[in-house]
């Protein structure tokens, strides 16, 4: 597996960062949200028509033909929705490699008593659904009325969930 470092020579990384793509790799169960209903979410929360270099590019990789001719439609919608040309790029689904085990969860990392006591391997930290959804609300992406809600079904113990709380109670990064 290439390293986030190893992609380009030295000289060059500096300049373009890298010859990859960073992204996503989603898993979702259809009987709760349906491929279509993820693709609204994605074109509706964030800018589709900023033109980034190929690290940061907007692109949906697609499995297969149904998938392929969801994502050009939902686009095509969406391109209604907004005056400049969506810049989002719809490919085929290549090899994806995991980034680098301190890139994985990167926020969360940054809470080191709650990321500790999680007790997670790297492995699980890539596929923790508890870690993902605890990344996000460090990262300011939800609110203590959202963790609320869902706090039992994440596994939590109750010194856990009282760490969270303080940070959501602080806001944002504090």
């Amino acid at each position: 597996m290439p390293s986030y470092h190893s992609l380009l020579p030295h000289f060059i990384r500096f300049l373009i960062r890298g010859d990859h793509t960073e992204t996503v790799d989603l898993d979702f169960d259809p009987s709760e949200t349906s491929y279509e209903e993820l693709l609204v979410m994605f074109w509706n929360n964030h800018d589709s028509t900023a033109c980034h270099n190929r690290q940061y590019m907007s692109a949906i990789f697609y499995h297969d033909d149904e998938q392929k001719a969801l994502a050009e439609k939902t686009r095509d919608e969406h391109q209604k929705t907004v005056k400049r040309q969506i810049q989002t790029k719809i490919k085929q689904a290549e090899q994806f490699y995991d980034a680098e085990d301190y890139h994985q969860k990167y926020m969360l990392r940054q809470k080191r008593s709650i990321f500790k006591s999680l007790k997670l391997s790297e492995k699980d930290v890539i596929t923790s659904h508890a870690a993902a959804r605890l990344n996000g609300y460090v990262a300011g992406f939800g609110k203590l009325a959202n963790f609320e809600k869902e706090v039992d079904k994440l596994g939590l113990n109750e010194e856990q969930a009282t760490q969270m709380r303080a940070v959501l109670d602080k806001g944002y990064r504090n």
